[in-house]
């Protein structure tokens, strides 16, 4: 019989289920305390609730690429081989975010890392991307590099929004196939407008001039979150700079969440990703609603039921569903009646 994801989600499944958070790290040492994470908080949890970014657009000093992407290579092979011959264990999520498509490190970040770790790597991150050029500029690159080292199946792309230009053709970007998540680039974007967007709207804060509510960020936020949702693929959030604030990060990704539909967020410090994990799933109470609907839609064989006095179809079956994903994706523990669903499915 198939599986919920297949008869409810379909073509959409695959871009869809991503862990909520994807941590950015782009020195060494931290790096490596980021994979080790990664690695704990999957046996915590059963499940790898958050993706390592390994950065080389703003980790890999002037002059240091090459040094850097070597690097790269070799923790993300590492953490990949750790893993290489050991059944039933939840495998690690190691992605890499190389340089602009028009810097001048580009080709050889991606000939270097892909060339040397696609079969590691979950995704590529492309920044700065400018428009469907670049999306097919970058998925020439990657593909090439990915062939060479005997990868079989496409290496996702993910993009960053990061200018005026990018979110106007943010449609057409979120239409590429290859494109599995945009994410917002926050700094850059207000530093665009040179000077028209104080600087206040790069802080979380909820009143003001803040990201949430300066009308230009604010709308940008939005575009990109339709254009994702337009075409089945994943929005991410940009990162909170007050990292020590606890209160004030799981507030941002609250609302991100909630109000902006964004369903996956970036940290860029190990005390965030609890808190985004906290901010993005669902409440108990959801939760157990959608196990029962869920349950009693699987006995019908997806037609209609009623649960608790209300009608439900492949519709609500369809949201209900990607509640228990979602738990699933923050580490939650599921209902035992559900905990099948996800049981033989990879993380």
């Amino acid at each position: 019989m198939k599986h919920p994801r297949d008869i409810l989600l379909g073509a959409q499944a695959t871009a869809g289920i991503l862990p909520v958070c994807d941590h950015y790290s782009g020195v060494e040492a931290r790096m490596r305390k980021s994979l080790q994470l990664q690695a704990d908080m999957s046996a915590e949890f059963g499940a790898c609730v958050f993706d390592v970014t390994l950065d080389c657009e703003d980790g890999a000093p002037v002059g240091g690429e090459h040094d850097h992407a070597n690097m790269v290579v070799a923790l993300a092979n590492k953490a990949h081989s750790a893993i290489e011959n050991i059944a039933n264990v939840v495998r690690p999520r190691v992605a890499v975010r190389v340089h602009p498509v028009d810097h001048a490190a580009f080709e050889a970040d991606v000939d270097t890392i892909v060339g040397g770790a696609a079969k590691s790597l979950c995704h590529v991150m492309i920044p700065k991307v400018e428009s469907v050029t670049d999306v097919e500029r970058a998925v020439r690159a990657v593909d090439t590099a990915a062939k060479q080292a005997g990868r079989l199946d496409p290496l996702p792309l993910q993009v960053l929004v990061e200018s005026p230009a990018a979110v106007h053709r943010v449609f057409d970007i979120a239409a590429h196939p290859r494109v599995q998540s945009v994410s917002f680039g926050l700094m850059d974007f207000v530093s665009a407008h040179g000077g028209a967007i104080p600087a206040s709207a790069m802080s979380s804060q909820l009143d003001g001039m803040g990201q949430f509510s300066h009308p230009l960020v604010l709308r940008a936020k939005l575009e990109i979150a339709a254009a994702c949702h337009a075409y089945g693929k994943v929005p991410s959030h940009c990162v909170i700079t007050e990292f020590s604030d606890t209160a004030a990060m799981k507030a941002a990704a609250r609302k991100a969440s909630r109000e902006l539909g964004y369903t996956r967020m970036w940290s860029i410090h190990p005390s965030q990703i609890r808190p985004i994990l906290e901010a993005l799933s669902p409440g108990n109470a959801e939760l157990e609603q959608a196990a029962r609907i869920v349950v009693e839609a699987d006995r019908a064989q997806w037609a209609p039921v009623s649960v608790d006095g209300q009608l439900h179809d492949r519709a609500s079956y369809r949201y209900f569903w990607q509640v228990l994903e979602r738990a699933h994706q923050t580490g939650k523990r599921l209902p035992e009646a559900v905990q099948s669903y996800f049981s033989t499915q990879p993380h």
